[in-house]
């Protein structure tokens, strides 16, 4: 069986979507056919030891393409066997293909999510990804825009070698019918109509457009509450938005949560909601937005923002709505519209719920996988 060796930045217990993606996509795979090769994060040994791979980690928070790292991954890929190499974003560690290549690698592989798309458009950054993936067999992408922007920096050769591979959603774990009543207890919103937000806190999610929409949402529907669930970098300043507004008690921050309580998270809403917008002159940008599949499939209807692929996540007027970033005015408006009608809400969760069960599955991605990195097989058409 061919074995691969993954190199990555993004790996759980780090957070974040791109994280869940990687792991979920390998915990897919034949434990005999993955070794891990990943940078640390606080409570990495625990993780490690619970994983049926293993996992052997870089002593720091963030492995760059330098000598170090080049010759570890170097030693690991002959010492573990493994004749494939997926690289858990092309930016930058895509630049180690050359060097793993002539170190045995048969079949080169990297997954590309929104920053790549962001670099896409930096003149110099543009360059590194070009250099980056002109040593790889294949370069993925999540929906169409993601390949477009990526597409345009590329060389024509590697543009061409680019193949879909997106996240999917385990519809057992996100599913109607989660205690989100205890949930909605726990923070003082049993009752009450709910809009919920799970994602890391930071600007380009929109978690502060929400905060300055609730006024405009609460003249409508006087008793909504705001779960803004995560932990990030922007709660300091979230919770400072909330104080000032006089939202206590209506807007909530829940801190990070635990993995295994997100389901009953989601389940707390009757809406989910998050306007992310495109930051940084197209260099901060949302890549698709997993958050919104997993409301889907809760039941949920969405509202996303029209950041970068986030759009893709959303049947517009089928399973939500898409809104522009950052438009407070427009956002208010789609959440009453929801809050304000069940029959829209419970309409449009169901249609989310069945598109993710048909085609958003985690095992057809984690085959698709499989079989990109099988150095035996041709690499699957795209599609």
């Amino acid at each position: 069986m061919p074995r691969t060796l993954v190199v990555t930045n993004d790996f759980p217990p780090r957070p974040g979507g791109i994280q869940t993606f990687i792991q979920e996509l390998l915990v897919r795979q034949p434990p005999e056919a993955v070794v891990v090769y990943a940078s640390t994060w606080r409570g990495a040994e625990e993780y490690d030891r619970a994983q049926a791979f293993p996992v052997v980690r870089y002593p720091h928070r963030v492995m760059l393409p330098i000598p170090t790292v080049a010759g570890e991954a170097a030693r690991l890929l002959k010492e573990q066997g493994c004749t494939s190499v997926l690289f858990g974003a092309a930016a930058p560690l895509g630049l180690l293909s050359h060097g793993l290549r002539a170190a045995g690698a048969k079949r080169l592989v990297a997954l590309t999510h929104g920053h790549e798309a962001g670099w896409a458009g930096v003149p110099g950054a543009a360059q590194l990804l070009r250099r980056a993936t002109d040593g790889l067999d294949v370069t993925t992408y999540l929906g169409r825009y993601t390949h477009d922007r990526i597409a345009s920096a590329l060389s024509p050769q590697a543009a061409a070698r680019m193949v879909r591979l997106a996240p999917g959603v385990d519809v057992g774990v996100f599913h109607p019918g989660a205690d989100g009543d205890a949930v909605r207890r726990r923070y003082g919103f049993l009752g009450r109509p709910v809009v919920v937000c799970v994602s890391r806190l930071m600007p380009r999610k929109g978690q502060d457009t929400l905060i300055e929409a609730w006024p405009l949402v609460q003249a409508a529907v006087p008793d909504a509450g705001l779960l803004l669930v995560g932990g990030g970098p922007s709660r300091e300043r979230l919770a400072k938005a909330i104080a000032a507004g006089g939202l206590s008690g209506d807007v909530v921050l829940t801190g990070s949560v635990p993995w295994a309580e997100l389901p009953a998270h989601y389940s707390a809403g009757d809406v989910f909601a998050m306007p992310c917008r495109t930051r940084n002159r197209g260099l901060d940008v949302e890549g698709l937005g997993i958050v919104y599949l997993e409301a889907s499939a809760t039941g949920l209807p969405v509202v996303a923002g029209d950041s970068g692929g986030a759009p893709d996540a959303v049947l517009e007027g089928e399973t939500g709505y898409v809104v522009p970033g950052g438009d407070v005015r427009v956002l208010a408006d789609r959440l009453i519209t929801l809050l304000s009608d069940r029959e829209l809400r419970i309409r449009m969760g169901e249609r989310g719920r069945a598109w993710v069960t048909q085609d958003w599955g985690w095992e057809a991605a984690a085959h698709r996988l499989g079989a990109l990195l099988d150095p035996d097989q041709p690499v699957p058409a795209d599609f």
